[in-house]
């Protein structure tokens, strides 16, 4: 997992959106490093979206797109990761949902932001086909 940024990028702000999907970092989840792994990270980020988009949309949505991840922060065992998620567009069949995951530390209970990212949600009907979203 690459890390990069400064205490002031990730603390002066607060999550933005609505707590969507809020999990432990556990021992199975780390990478050759002992942190825990960015595909892990991607994943839970990728699940929140999901919930949203199918909230959103009232029915089934595949993921087709996000746009870059830049982590700012690791994960350490323990950590609760708090992934929020906001619609920010909708469009006939797709939607762009803004997904920020934020650690909660494990023995200090301070949280950092640890990385965001535009996901794009289709939705789609029983057959696996673009649907129009309701207004």
């Amino acid at each position: 997992m690459q890390v990069s940024g400064t205490a002031d990028e990730t603390t002066a702000e607060t999550p933005q959106g609505d707590l969507t999907v809020r999990t432990i970092a556990m021992p199975a989840d780390t990478n050759a490093n002992g942190d825990i792994f960015g595909g892990w990270v991607l994943s839970q980020m990728d699940q929140a979206g999901g919930i949203a988009g199918v909230e959103r949309a009232r029915g089934r949505v595949v993921t087709v797109a996000l746009d870059g991840m830049t982590f700012l922060r690791p994960v350490s065992v323990g950590d609760v990761l708090c992934v929020y998620t906001r619609v920010s567009h909708v469009g006939r069949t797709s939607m762009k949902i803004e997904v920020e995951a934020w650690a909660r530390r494990f023995r200090t209970q301070h949280r950092e932001k640890v990385t965001r990212a535009t996901f794009t949600f289709v939705a789609i009907d029983d057959e696996g086909r673009p649907r129009a979203i309701a207004t």
